[in-house]
């Protein structure tokens, strides 16, 4: 088991130091930290990968912690591995994610990954870890071709898991450093054949660099380093081997960039050795102590040679992670620079233009320049529960949580699975129930964050260096649950283990419901997860972006239910086999079968996920969905842009796009459809198209804008769902310098787009069953004539049709649908907006026109299937703006509505429309007499009116308004409210208005 970094924060420092990490591991000299040696695997032991999906977190950013980066030598791409088991490619300088690389992974510790190495020319990524031994009884490095994230290769046969990979700075060698004392490996890239080993070591291996000249040098944490001549047919020739200088346990390593010098960064002392490169003796200590505990295990050069950086926890203010930067190659006097973490540095790399890119923990990644500034720094996407054991609270039904955003549980925020609710400012109420960590009967001692945690006394038994972090006792003191590094345990009163459950990260946070049935825990994953106390089985599993918007709660079969934006932060992960790269397919390619909040609210309740869908399905009168066991027979296809590559230049005009489709499932591909910016600019249907294997490569032609970046995206469809979008963004191509003219004169500006409006507002009904409203049809007025004032601005023509009240019956509005359909062409905007009341009958939406009759919708009130049909085949940029829940429950049950499911629905690549809602969840949409608006609209009059744009930026964007309304409605409402945005990632963010 692959043990996680201290996680014990304190006011002083963040983290414990590095050198905790693998004090434990060192003592044993046979594993890396907290990855025991692993035997041979058994001959019955499968051969590959299963097959099988299993869910799997994807919010754009690691979940569990950076172990190593890489970056390519001309500083374009940045790379990084984590525990999560996946590795991506980011974008230097912006950070802007690429590519997720997927290995194929398996249970437990299988798939992790702890070192990863890109080649110098930036085509290759190399990553390994605890990769491929759970089918082939010896580990694996993948070999990923970085634009494209196909395995390119695998080399197998590996000792160990792979702590660190390095390529030489020629890129015609890969070399390996391992867990337990299997020492070093290289390899010749040109066909991965072994190139030399030395296998004499006393321990695990943390480290490795190449000279310019060729040469290798590894440390070990036997406390010595190695030198080795560059590898040729002689195989790997040792020069020198000496007990490291300055402290004995050799973390990193690295080389300065003429070669003459290796810098080592220890775990057991802050010092820093300057040795030779020639025979590894000692030259200087760059000066300067740390803080007690504290290590500088990451060392990097500058590009230039003239600052030796090494990585700290602590020391900075707040008591963060810094970087210490000695001028003169480290024999001049150094500076502090602190990093925007609450964790351990992992590793620290140069960048070509000065400065350093850095890894950490948290997880996080950032960059500082040479004169120390921050440059970059991407957060982690989840929320951190650490040291907010006391503030872990439940609901008395167990079905309400309070959690922590933040670090020592601060920014707590209240979850309802019931109510589908996320609440960021509220206090958990009266009768919560925080977790007892003792009682009389049960006194438990030596439980935080430690090893050795002890039951009236007795030890109780974890993992071998396993650490408890967290504890609760069972109401009537019948039981302890305890969470710990790599499991959840529960103890029964005299100590005995009753079972255990692998964690997916450190478990941060556990508690126990009030009627002792429920076992609640949070992980370092982000997620909250439910047991059953009695069998350990997973009820429910919660994740909380760090947005603070987002969540996503599923149950194990996959049944789920999500916030507008969600239905991306989880999916399917399906190995391909040990040899290629595995898929992942966002649970809203299945939202028909798994959207299911119905479901998602009962499972708590009846403490069985069966009877819960069972209860769920009777109240719907449905038969059963399909099991999740069946996924893989429904996957959609999955498609690659080959060409242009993301970020390539490309002239205006028509561009044919080259990719290549595959059917996973094995049905045919029916369909093919490319977009620009969202807008679908091209189709192929009618198909029958066979791409089992590896697929097949296909052509589409696109027509690229005149100015700016252009996003082109590929969907291809089955019978059963489309792919995700396949997407490059390029970038406009420079204008060839004309010699003959000098000062030529600027580009002029492209054309301003035409604006097409639909404002439908309906407050007065025809039926008296329908309660009147007061503001709809003003409101519907008001957003018309807001945008009208864009005519000549943001829009070169702006034409709206408005229908208020009597106006808006369901033939006038089914015409003005059609009306923006036919009106809107490729480069214009259609904007729709809606107010009044809304209806569900069978699970389907209807917007009530001034004619609708509640028994008999599906005559008469507006589908949300024409709507949708309606964006499917505008041909420009499409926005909707939908506040149709204000009647709450005045209208029963049926007038409760799904506005989630309205939002997620739209937001699908396919149909390209960015969407706003008054509401989330089932919420109710206020209006008051003092606003003389619903509080969405007046909110939204506001924001498009300049209350969103930022200073010196006349333009708002989408983003831009949506961060406005948020915080605008929750100030109006009290917090009662909380209106929505999505937009699907085929839809680059935008300016919607210029700013009066």
């Amino acid at each position: 088991m692959s043990r996680p970094a201290p996680n014990r924060p304190t006011k002083r420092v963040a983290a414990a130091s590095l050198a905790a990490v693998i004090a434990l591991a060192v003592a044993s000299s046979a594993v890396a930290p907290g990855v025991a040696a692993q035997k041979p695997a058994p001959a019955s032991t499968p051969r590959g990968p299963s097959r099988e999906p299993f869910l799997h977190i994807e919010t754009g950013m690691h979940t569990g912690p950076i172990k190593r980066i890489g970056v390519d030598s001309s500083g374009r791409f940045l790379v990084t591995a984590s525990e999560d088991k996946t590795a991506r490619v980011w974008e230097l300088p912006s950070g802007r994610l690429l590519r997720v690389l997927r290995p194929p992974v398996g249970a437990g510790d299988e798939g992790k990954l702890y070192s990863i190495a890109i080649s110098p020319d930036g085509r290759a990524v190399a990553a390994g870890g605890s990769t491929g031994f759970e089918w082939d009884g010896t580990h694996s490095v993948y070999i990923f071709d970085r634009e494209s994230g196909r395995i390119e290769r695998r080399v197998t046969g590996l000792p160990e898991a792979i702590n660190h990979l390095a390529y030489s700075p020629d890129g015609r060698f890969l070399a390996a450093t391992f867990a337990g004392a299997h020492g070093v490996r290289v390899y010749r890239t040109d066909d991965y054949s072994p190139a030399g080993e030395d296998k004499d070591y006393g321990g695990a291996s943390y480290g490795g660099a190449f000279a310019p000249s060729g040469r290798l040098v590894v440390t070990s944490s036997d406390g010595l380093i190695r030198l080795y001549a560059p590898p040729g047919e002689g195989g790997l020739r040792l020069l020198a081997k000496r007990a490291a200088a300055g402290g004995t346990q050799p973390y990193t390593v690295s080389f300065s960039p003429d070669g003459s010098r290796l810098a080592v960064g220890f775990v057991d002392t802050t010092k820093v050795s300057v040795l030779s490169s020639a025979d590894l003796s000692p030259l200087y200590e760059p000066g300067g102590a740390g803080q007690p505990g504290d290590s500088r295990a990451n060392v990097a050069w500058s590009a230039d040679g003239a600052t030796l950086y090494a990585g700290a926890v602590g020391g900075g203010a707040g008591g963060g992670a810094t970087i210490r930067a000695w001028a003169d190659g480290g024999r001049g006097a150094h500076r502090d620079i602190g990093v925007p973490t609450s964790n351990t540095l992992t590793h620290i790399l140069p960048l070509r233009g000065g400065g350093v890119v850095y890894g950490t923990y948290d997880p996080a990644f950032g960059a500082v320049d040479g004169a120390g500034r921050q440059t970059l720094h991407v957060g982690a996407a989840t929320a951190d529960n650490r040291n907010n054991q006391s503030g872990f609270l439940l609901s008395p039904d167990s079905t309400g949580v309070r959690f922590a955003y933040t670090l020592f549980g601060e920014s707590p925020a209240v979850f309802s699975s019931v109510e589908r609710k996320l609440d960021t400012a509220a206090t958990a109420a009266a009768g919560w129930r925080a977790p007892v960590t003792g009682s009389d009967a049960l006194r438990v001692t030596n439980w935080a964050h430690v090893v050795g945690p002890r039951l009236n006394g007795k030890p109780l038994r974890l993992g071998l260096h396993e650490r408890s972090i967290s504890v609760a006792v069972a109401p009537d003191d019948s039981a302890v649950l305890l969470g710990a590094d790599w499991n959840l345990y529960l103890f029964d009163r005299e100590g005995a283990k009753l079972w255990s459950v692998p964690a997916p990260g450190a478990t941060l946070a556990v508690n126990v419901s009030a009627d002792g049935r429920l076992a609640v825990a949070a992980f370092s994953d982000g997620t909250i997860r439910w047991y059953s106390m009695k069998d350990r089985t997973e009820l429910l599993a919660f994740f909380p972006h760090a947005d603070r918007k987002r969540w996503v709660a599923w149950t194990p079969s996959g049944y789920y239910d999500a916030s507008p934006g969600a239905e991306e932060l989880i999916g399917w992960h399906v190995n391909n086999g040990p040899d290629k790269a595995a898929d992942f397919f966002p649970v809203a390619q299945f939202r028909e079968t798994f959207y299911r909040p119905d479901v998602v609210a009962k499972v708590l309740k009846t403490r069985d996920e069966g009877v819960a869908l069972k209860e769920a399905n009777a109240a719907r009168g449905i038969a059963p969905s399909r099991p999740a066991a069946e996924v893989a027979e429904i996957l959609p296809p999955v498609v690659d842009i080959l060409s242009p590559s993301d970020g390539e230049q490309v002239a205006p005009g028509e561009v044919t796009v080259r990719y290549r489709v595959r059917a996973p499932s094995g049905a045919p591909v029916t369909s093919v459809m490319a977009l620009v910016d969202g807008r679908t600019v091209a189709l192929e249907h009618s198909l029958n198209l066979s791409a089992g294997g590896d697929g097949v490569e296909r052509r589409i032609t696109v027509k690229i804008p005149e100015r700016g970046a252009s996003l082109v995206s590929v969907i291809a469809s089955n019978r059963f769902a489309p792919s995700v979008a396949a997407t490059a963004r390029l970038a406009p191509a420079t204008r060839p310098r004309d010699v003959t003219n000098p000062n030529p004169s600027p580009t002029p500006d492209a054309p301003r787009p035409a604006l097409n409006v639909l404002a439908i507002g309906v407050g007065r009904y025809e039926s008296g069953k329908i309660p009147g409203l007061k503001y709809p049809a003003k409101d519907a007025e008001a957003f018309a004539a807001l945008m009208k004032g864009q005519e000549g601005r943001r829009y070169s023509k702006v034409t709206t049709r408005v229908l208020p009240d009597g106006a808006a019956n369901r033939l006038e509005i089914t015409k003005g649908l059609d009306w923006i359909r036919r009106e809107t062409g490729e480069q214009d905007f259609a904007m729709i907006f809606f107010a009044g009341h809304g209806m569900t009958e069978d699970n389907l939406y209807y917007f009530l026109p001034t004619d609708a009759d509640t028994e008999a919708l599906t005559g008469t009130g507006v589908s949300f299937d024409i709507i949708v049909n309606t964006f499917l085949r505008i041909r420009g940029h499409k926005v909707l703006f939908i506040d149709t829940c204000r009647s709450g429950a005045v209208l029963g049950p049926r007038g409760v509505i799904d506005i989630n499911n309205i939002a997620n629905t739209l937001n699908k690549a396919q149909y390209g429309v960015a969407v706003f809602t008054a509401s989330t969840g089932n919420e109710s949409a206020e209006e008051r007499d003092d606003w003389g608006n619903g509080a969405f609209t007046k909110a939204l009059i506001e924001g498009l009116g300049g209350g969103a744009s930022q200073p010196g930026a006349p333009e708002i964007y989408f983003s831009m308004l949506d961060t406005y309304l948020t915080r605008r409605v929750k100030e109006l409402t009290n917090r009662r409210q909380t209106p929505t945005a999505t937009r699907p990632l085929s839809v680059p963010d935008f300016p919607l208005a210029l700013a009066h």
